[in-house]
């Protein structure tokens, strides 16, 4: 199905009818957004560089749209370094599969127009006051991103194109409504049940625990109650974006990038067309004919082109740059507005077509984007400053061993001490990964015996952060005694007594129950089924929906039984009543059915993604 696919989005109509304009912006497409002039980068994609300096960019749009998302709760995540390098390896992933995609859209010829874009930009419900586009949120919005408008709308066409792309795939299978009806219907099925709980921390409070209980406890499961091993370190951070505020940048230096990378500021020449398609070259000819004669281009391609996508719009494909032209267009060698092509074999017909207007290329000048080039050459230079004051550093406490006392003078920046902590309990400041790593299992500790007393290497950390350290004092693991425990096992053996008692209980009374003697031993136990209620599979997604749903259907005049343990470590018996098959309209299956078709779009673009990645050839550079 992909090969079928893949002949037919190399159709040179196909092509026609969904190439669209490739807008005017700073950064030409995802290409020009994805390429940078310095010489490092985070990867490579084809040849086709995405540098440090963007997936940064990428990267702290992406903290800044998580920040506005969890609120108070992000200083959380934001202080877990592994969260944060999962992040970064995402949005990275994330650049290249938009490089795959929109290499293989340029193939196809797929593009977004600038109303396209437009509308879709206004149409994002965040930038909305009551169902309004607002300008100023949309600006507060590219300002706390750092985000320049060119970049939003190149997202935004990315996006676009990922939407056409999904609506080609779809649009190839087909979803069967009897299928759809079946999975329906049991997705909707109803379920009568009757619930009764027995709580664990009722049966928790009655247990009584000897001190023999808690003592074999304590010695059969010492390796619970380890006291994990400590230190005290000193160390001195190093952070990127520090470095933005000591950085300058010149006129000299505007200049110089603004002329080396004037192909980004450059918007080629583009083309407006139409296109008259019909079934035989005869009929083409005839209106050829016409045209030449001085007939309505646009009334034609209304009354008699078969290709009926064009023929609403008076035949207008669009603005097409030269390179996105299919190779039938090119035949046709239309170099001035109002010239109209002979007939064109194409692979559905034959084709006529019109050079609407033509619009000359466009250098962006540098008055226009001067802030933009600043402020990319800022952090071009800071990333650089950063890596700089990091050798120094390294330096610095490779030739001075004994103390970070020289790498603090290099650097100018403070000495930090800690106070004691162990691995599940660091200070928010150096919490990271690999610096946790080479506090505990690096070189600054001899194996459970203490620091050695160096200073480690430059540790790189996430968000461009940096650390240099050294380890001062250190506690080993030890067990902890039984007394300082005792509470805490106390609460253990009690609690592993009331789960098996309760586990004991429960299937006893599930047993009379499922006998026919349930009513009697409930009465005994002092507790009783609750109301009537009705669940669905969509209800909720937990163990009891899943326990129900698992049960068999009762017999006519039949009840069935069973168990499930919730959340708290209750047991909650279950008394199902009745089942109902579900019921669907034929306009919710209808409604289904696009859903599927929708998923299954979804799926075969992560197909495409995954043999784009496989054929591709992805070079990682420097991503911390």
């Amino acid at each position: 199905m992909m090969d079928n696919l893949r002949t037919a989005a190399n159709s040179p109509v196909l092509k026609i009818v969904l190439a669209l304009i490739i807008l005017s912006f700073v950064l030409t497409g995802v290409g020009g957004y994805l390429t940078s002039g310095t010489g490092s980068y985070a990867a490579e994609v084809n040849g086709q560089t995405i540098s440090r300096a963007q997936l940064e960019q990428a990267f702290q749009q992406e903290r800044n749209m998580l920040q506005e998302q969890l609120g108070d709760k992000f200083s959380v995540l934001a202080s877990n370094e592994q969260s944060m390098k999962q992040i970064r390896s995402q949005v990275l992933e994330r650049l290249i599969n938009n490089v795959l995609i929109d290499q293989y859209s340029r193939e196809l010829g797929l593009s977004a127009s600038d109303e396209q874009v437009k509308d879709a930009i206004r149409n994002i419900s965040y930038f909305q006051i009551n169902g309004k586009f607002d300008n100023n949120k949309y600006l507060d919005f590219l300002n706390r991103s750092n985000l320049s408008p060119d970049i939003v709308a190149e997202q935004t066409r990315q996006n676009l194109i990922n939407q056409q792309l999904i609506m080609v795939f779809s649009g190839s299978e087909i979803v069967l409504p009897g299928e759809v009806k079946l999975n329906a219907e049991l997705l909707l099925q109803q379920r009568a049940i009757r619930l009764t709980t027995l709580e664990l921390k009722k049966v928790h409070v009655q247990q009584e625990v000897t001190d023999k209980d808690l003592q074999d406890y304590y010695n059969l499961n010492k390796n619970s109650f380890i006291a994990p091993e400590e230190v005290k370190i000193s160390y001195i951070r190093m952070d990127a974006a520090d470095e933005m505020d000591k950085v300058s940048v010149t006129s000299v230096d505007i200049d110089s990038y603004y002329e080396h990378n004037l192909k980004r500021y450059t918007q080629s020449e583009q083309k407006k067309y139409s296109l008259i398609q019909l079934a035989t070259e005869a009929e083409a000819k005839v209106v050829l004919d016409e045209l030449n004669k001085g007939a309505d281009f646009g009334k034609l391609a209304t009354e008699k082109s078969t290709d009926k996508f064009s023929a609403k719009n008076k035949g207008e494909i669009g603005w097409i740059e030269e390179n996105s032209l299919p190779e039938e267009m090119k035949k046709a060698n239309l170099q001035e507005k109002g010239q109209i092509s002979s007939v064109i074999k194409v692979p559905n017909g034959f084709a006529i077509f019109h050079l609407d207007d033509i619009k000359p290329q466009i250098i962006k000048p540098l008055s226009e984007v001067r802030s933009e080039v600043e402020k990319t050459i800022k952090q071009e230079k800071a990333v650089d400053a950063f890596y700089a004051l990091q050798q120094k550093v390294s330096d610095a406490a490779t030739s001075d061993n004994e103390s970070l006392t020289s790498a603090e003078e290099v650097s100018g920046i403070k000495i930090v001490t800690t106070g004691w902590f162990d691995r599940n309990n660091v200070p928010a400041e150096i919490n990271f990964g690999p610096v946790i790593h080479a506090i505990f299992e690096g070189s600054n500790l001899v194996d459970g015996q203490g620091p050695t007393g160096a200073n480690s290497d430059v540790i790189s950390a996430e968000g461009d952060r940096a650390f240099v350290l050294r380890v001062d004092n250190y506690r080993p693991e030890t067990v902890q005694p039984f007394e300082q425990v005792k509470k805490q096992v106390t609460e253990l053996v009690k609690r592993q007594k009331a789960e098996k008692q309760l586990q004991v209980e429960s299937e006893r009374l599930l047993t009379a129950l499922k006998e026919g003697k349930g009513e009697q031993v409930l009465k005994d136990a002092g507790i009783q089924f609750g109301e009537p209620q009705v669940i669905q599979r969509t209800s909720q997604n937990n163990a009891l929906v899943d326990a129900v749903f698992a049960l068999p259907q009762p017999k006519e005049g039949k009840v069935e039984y069973g168990s499930v343990k919730n959340s708290l470590d209750d047991v909650v018996l279950i008394q199902l009543d009745k089942v109902t098959p579900g019921v669907i309209s034929e306009e919710q299956i209808k409604g289904m059915t696009d859903g599927y078709q929708n998923e299954i779009g979804n799926a075969m673009l992560e197909s495409l993604l995954i043999n784009l990645r496989e054929k591709a050839e992805i070079n990682f550079g420097h991503i911390e």
